[in-house]
């Protein structure tokens, strides 16, 4: 019987072994815990969780409960589990963490085709199928063994994300559309400031509340990806000369230079994201929202992700992976979780499920699968093997990410239109599972 390797027993490797079993698969699953414990683990459980609501919203008028919703309709593992432990917590989905581990890690154990080995694995097999899902705290050696497979250019580190603001939250009569240093429109976004605008931005930026450190983290950040309010700490013109900095640009309103500039660069090809440039930051979500909304042009701004700055490790899946989540370079290898470049527990698991159900394909010698773009899943796959490799960073799950409905429907209230995209989802999910 052919057999699948499976490295990493999060909540990515946990699905992933649970998809290629149930489809009558030997997997040999790897965790090193407690062998060896990363800085962020506790337990010696599989799916293991940080926090009980890291799972988030569950209704369908929110991207990642449509997201989990197709999981839960693909027979996810870890959505089977999350409904066995889950606690009162209102729109979100709370779990027990030590239930939904335990579940999980029962599951995963008594399954006849999972066998269950602690121990590192620092060499990656040549000639076996394999699905690496160690986690944005990969280990030091199997990270070695990753820069060996696919070049170190495209093996990340450190994640220093900027916030990105849906298009349509845009107040587009006080923005202009420039590029630096050019006369025609460009693809840049620029919200000009006028200096007590921006003096003003800056203390509020200095005051805001940020978000504490965890304990294996160092307060120790690369000069090319400094917080924003770290820049501002510098002194009151900083930013001017950093991210803010409007050398280039003229507003075509006044025909002058501003006094600063916020730049928005397209995050997708079709123009429904945009990221903020240079503003990673340390700030908790709820000042993120206060203070970037005194930018002109953002007053209203609904953010599809906060900026932050954490340890990850993560690859450049557009130049690396296919669409069915292995490798150019080598069909055998997949990756899942946050090492493809998606942020979220609920997205790793989806990442999971994917690699399992193709890495279980490939060794029955079926063609691989790839969900719709009009799915939550193969909005986030379409992501991260299309978006542009030159600014590519680690996304969630977003109303952005799938194609706009018809063109009467744009008009309707945001509640009603994500049901509809919702409605859609799903119907293509159930079309889409009767062809595995």
């Amino acid at each position: 019987m052919k057999k699948v390797i499976v490295i990493g027993g999060g909540l990515a490797g946990s699905e992933a072994a649970w998809q290629i079993a149930n489809q009558g698969i030997e997997v040999v699953l790897y965790e090193m815990r407690p062998q060896k414990f990363t800085p962020a683990h506790r337990t010696d459980k599989l799916a293991e969780l940080v926090c009980s609501n890291s799972l988030r919203a569950r209704d369908l008028t929110k991207a990642v409960g449509l997201l989990k919703e197709e999981l839960k309709r693909l027979n996810s593992l870890i959505m089977e589990a999350a409904e066995n432990a889950q606690i009162e917590g209102g729109k979100s989905l709370i779990v027990d963490r030590e239930k939904f581990s335990a579940y999980i890690t029962k599951k995963i154990e008594s399954h006849p085709l999972i066998n269950v080995i602690r121990k590192e694995v620092c060499k990656i097999p040549e000639d076996e199928i394999v699905v690496i899902a160690s986690g944005p705290l990969t280990s030091e050696c199997l990270s070695r063994e990753l820069l060996n497979l696919i070049g170190e250019p495209y093996l990340h580190f450190y994640d220093a994300l900027s916030p990105i603001v849906y298009a349509d939250s845009i107040n587009w009569k006080k923005v202009f559309i420039q590029d630096r240093y050019s006369d025609k429109e460009g693809a840049y976004v620029n919200c000009p400031l006028t200096k007590e605008e921006y003096e003003k931005f800056v203390q509020e930026l200095l005051n805001a509340e940020k978000v504490p450190l965890h304990s294996f983290e160092k307060p120790k950040y690369f000069e090319g990806c400094l917080p924003i309010e770290v820049m501002a700490e510098r002194g009151i013109e900083t930013l001017r000369y950093g991210p803010m900095k409007p050398v280039g640009l003229v507003d075509p309103r006044t025909g002058k230079e501003p006094y600063a500039v916020v730049q928005l660069r397209p995050e997708n090809k079709e123009k429904t994201l945009y990221n903020m440039v240079g503003f990673q930051t340390k700030l908790k979500y709820t000042e993120q929202k206060r203070v970037f909304r005194l930018i002109p042009g953002l007053e209203n701004a609904e953010f599809a992700r906060f900026g932050s700055i954490h340890r990850n490790t993560f690859v450049n899946s557009p130049r690396v992976l296919t669409s069915f989540l292995n490798l150019k370079k080598s069909e055998k290898i997949f990756l899942a979780g946050q090492i493809t470049g998606v942020e979220g527990y609920v997205e790793s698991t989806a990442m999971g499920l994917l690699a399992g159900i193709n890495a279980a394909r490939l060794a029955k010698g079926r063609p691989l699968l790839v969900p719709p773009r009009e799915t939550a899943i193969g909005a986030l796959v379409h992501y991260i093997t299309s978006a542009d490799p030159e600014h590519f960073q680690p996304m969630n799950v977003n109303w952005g990410l799938l194609p706009p409905l018809p063109k009467g429907l744009k008009r309707l209230p945001k509640k009603e239109k994500w049901l509809k995209l919702s409605g859609r989802a799903l119907e293509y999910i159930k079309s889409w599972k009767k062809t595995f």
